[in-house]
C-alpha cells in the first residue's frame, strides 16, 4: 500500500467524500442511489453520523483517495449494537490496499465503540472483490437477496455479509 493514512473524517473532507461517492453512485453498483447527493447532503449525512458516536474515516495519500463509515443497521432500538459498514474507493486507487485499511480500520473503530456485530450489504453479487475483501476481514456470508435493485439496466443481487465485533454475541452488552 502506497503511503497513506487513516485518520478521522472532518467536515473539510466532504468535498472528497462527494467526489469519490458521485463517481460510485454514476458508474457502479455499490450503491443503489441513482442520483448522486450534493456536498450539502453528503455533509448532513456525515454530521448525523458524527453525532450519534459512529466511526467515519478517511484515506489520505497526497488527498482523500477513499473513506468508510459505519451507520446504524436499522433504526429500531434492539438493533443499536448492530452497525452497517460502508468502503468507498476512488477508481485510480482500487486494487492498492485502501479499502483493506479503511475497512480494518473501521472495524477496529467500531469495536472500540462497543459494537457487537458489522453488516456489510454489498451491492451487485458480481462484485466479487468487495465480497472476498469482506471475507478475508472475517465476515461470512449471511444471505443474497436477489434482483432486489435495477440499475445501470440490469437486476442487482445483494449480497450480505456479517461479522462479530469484539465479544459479539458471547455476552450482553
Amino acid at each position: 500500500m502506497p503511503d497513506v493514512t487513516i485518520r478521522p473524517a472532518t467536515a473539510h473532507d466532504v468535498a472528497a467524500i462527494t467526489r469519490i461517492y458521485r463517481h460510485a453512485v454514476l458508474h457502479g453498483t455499490a450503491s443503489f442511489e441513482i442520483e448522486p447527493p450534493d456536498e450539502t447532503e453528503m455533509a448532513s449525512r456525515q454530521r448525523t453520523l458524527l453525532a450519534g458516536g459512529f466511526p467515519y474515516l478517511v484515506a489520505e495519500g497526497n488527498e482523500v483517495i477513499g473513506y468508510s463509515y459505519a451507520g446504524p443497521y436499522h433504526t429500531r432500538p434492539a438493533y443499536r449494537w448492530t452497525v452497517e459498514g460502508s468502503v468507498y474507493v476512488a477508481t485510480p486507487a482500487h486494487r492498492r490496499g485502501i479499502g483493506r485499511a479503511l475497512l480494518t480500520r473501521l472495524i477496529e473503530e467500531a469495536e472500540r465503540r462497543a459494537f457487537r456485530q458489522m453488516v456489510a450489504i454489498i451491492g451487485d453479487s458480481q462484485h466479487v472483490a468487495s465480497i472476498e475483501l469482506h471475507r478475508a476481514l472475517g465476515f461470512r456470508p449471511v444471505g443474497t437477496l436477489a434482483t432486489v435493485g435495477f440499475k445501470h439496466g440490469r437486476w442487482l443481487d445483494i449480497v450480505i455479509m456479517q461479522r462479530p465485533l469484539g465479544p459479539g454475541d458471547t455476552t450482553a452488552p
